[in-house]
């Protein structure tokens, strides 16, 4: 009898021992996920995000939601280039025509609604004549629309989607800059 109650002990042991296995396997993977998929951070350099974000805020990166929703106008994006990362809004969409003129944009020919940005554009840049997006390429433009180099300038010029590393979606900086980006 103590034979046959020994071997259900360590039957429960080994049964114990697997659950607690499993456990451990998916917490770290969900763990793994979460970090590849919404961990990654930015760093904004500069004040061209005022006043949605400012120099040094830290922003966490949502790789994950562009690969099951399109990317929107408006989304504060992270963009990579060789010399880093980019924090940026999205302005104009792909196959959209392009213009800045008297200070406001113009998207196929007429004025952005709902615009973040709130002073007049004082520089068109290359928007001054139009432009005309490609299937896989967006304009951006910094919050602070006179302060910024964005989509207008030849040193940015138009994102192709495959430079978007995701979605800026919180911003972890302290106390006072800790929330979701708007």
């Amino acid at each position: 009898m103590k034979r046959y109650e020994r071997r259900i002990e360590d039957k429960n042991y080994l049964v114990l021992v697997m659950k607690v296995l499993t456990d451990i396997v998916v917490v770290a993977g969900v763990a793994l996920f979460l970090f590849v998929y919404f961990g990654n951070t930015a760093v904004v350099s500069g004040y061209s995000m005022d006043n949605t974000l400012t120099n040094n805020d830290v922003v966490l990166i949502n790789k994950f939601t562009y690969a099951i929703s399109k990317i929107e106008r408006f989304d504060v994006i992270v963009y990579g280039t060789d010399s880093g990362k980019y924090v940026k809004r999205i302005i104009g969409m792909p196959g959209e025509r392009i213009k800045i003129e008297n200070g406001k944009v113009y998207i196929d020919g007429k004025v952005l609604r709902n615009d973040i940005g709130g002073d007049a554009i004082l520089s068109a840049g290359v928007a001054e004549s139009e432009i005309l997006l490609g299937e896989d390429e967006y304009f951006v433009l910094g919050d602070n629309r006179n302060n910024s180099e964005d989509s207008r300038f030849t040193t940015v010029g138009n994102i192709k989607r495959e430079n978007i590393i995701g979605k800026a979606w919180f911003e972890i900086t302290g106390i006072t800059d800790f929330g979701f980006i708007e």
